[in-house]
């Protein structure tokens, strides 16, 4: 299941230094980030093998996931804040703010066949 981690922030008069190393469980291979979205949806997938860690870096944005069991909704509205989402975490990333800019580091590079695009099925 996707969890939150708070990332470590160094803060004083200058400003704030907020520092990955060793605060990401997997190996980065690959790095993007997307902003600049309008009402959208972005995601709506889960993967194969790859893990991915998303930070809003600025502004803010929700990611609803669903697991196949539980079906959860983060807010991401600061930069200390990193979502880890598994293979099994199906997810939406939305509500994005005007100035948001979201950061995604995965444990794998791009591979069209990692995606699996259809939603669980729950059964209610």
């Amino acid at each position: 299941m996707a969890y939150l981690i708070n990332i470590t922030t160094f803060s004083d008069t200058r400003g704030n230094l907020t520092v990955l190393d060793e605060a990401i469980p997997f190996d980065i291979k690959r790095l993007f980030y997307i902003y600049g979205v309008d009402s959208s949806a972005r995601g709506g997938h889960r993967h194969h093998k790859t893990v991915q860690a998303a930070i809003c870096i600025q502004g803010k944005c929700t990611i609803d996931n669903d697991n196949g069991i539980n079906i959860e909704t983060f807010e991401l509205d600061s930069p200390d804040k990193c979502l880890i989402l598994e293979t099994q975490d199906w997810h939406v990333m939305k509500n994005f703010s005007p100035d948001a800019i979201l950061l995604v580091l995965a444990s794998t590079s791009f591979d069209a066949t990692d995606y699996i695009f259809d939603p669980y099925q729950h059964n209610e």
